[in-house]
């Protein structure tokens, strides 16, 4: 591979260029869950009142959408970095669409209670949860999705980290794929609070029972800091290169 015929983004030379049958499933998938995840608008409104309840729908599935659409572009970015579709490769990317295609139904639910409850009921949930039971589950069901997610493309980039050799990764492409991995670990370490929360927590009030949900929340804060510090360590290691290649943004 002549790696100075490359293109470089975000400080990653672009060893898979070519868009392969694997990565063209996993977009069919996402595509697909997409559709599910629209279909909590049930059909096309009739009356003006029935279109008013469709615009209540549309913040929930805003928020949805960009969840399927950050972890869609997680696999987007590790393609066109190493252009790896080896067993272990094929693997994760098909459980990522076993995943994603089951995740979405726990997305659709706790995406249109988050938003019911942050507006007061003015956006309809998406499923009457008559105990608390119920609502831990809920719970743990979704961070369960969230963290296997997660867990998965931590699975990849430490894969990558494996064939570091092999791929030629300078200094700096070693750095940032650490980073990017921590940074699925830190996701999946909000899943596991959330989990935790829901099966500790009483459930007595309003915002004990949101509590798990804001668990994820925290990820506002946690995720900036984590970017700065991750950016720091990388111009660290390009200071000790040869030839340094541009600085990609922060990792989210």
């Amino acid at each position: 591979m002549d790696l100075q015929s490359l293109p470089v983004k975000d400080g990653f030379r672009l060893r898979g260029e070519a868009v392969t049958r694997l990565e063209t499933f996993v977009d069919a998938a996402f595509a697909f869950a997409v559709t599910l995840l629209a279909v909590s608008f049930e059909s096309v409104p009739g009356t003006f009142a029935e279109l008013m309840d469709a615009m209540r729908r549309v913040p929930a599935f805003v928020a949805g959408f960009a969840m399927l659409a950050t972890f869609w572009a997680a696999h987007n970015r590790f393609s066109r970095r190493f252009g790896l579709e080896d067993g272990p490769v094929m693997l994760l990317s098909l459980a990522l669409v076993a995943i994603v295609l089951v995740y979405i139904f726990p997305l659709r639910i706790l995406m249109a209670g988050m938003v019911s409850f942050f507006t007061g009921g003015w956006a309809p949930g998406a499923l009457d949860i008559d105990t608390v039971g119920d609502l831990r589950a809920v719970y743990c069901i979704y961070g369960a999705g969230f963290l296997a997610m997660n867990g998965l493309f931590v699975a990849l980039n430490q894969h990558a980290l494996r064939k570091a050799d092999l791929l030629q990764l300078d200094a700096g492409e070693r750095e940032w794929t650490r980073a990017e991995r921590n940074s699925y670990l830190i996701l999946g370490s909000s899943a596991l609070l959330s989990i935790v929360l829901a099966l500790a927590l009483p459930m007595r009030g309003d915002w004990q029972k949101a509590a798990p949900g804001l668990a994820y929340a925290l990820l506002s804060f946690v995720m900036p800091l984590f970017g700065v510090l991750s950016a720091r360590t990388y111009r660290s290691v390009l200071a000790g290169q040869a030839t340094p290649v541009p600085a990609p943004a922060p990792a989210s």
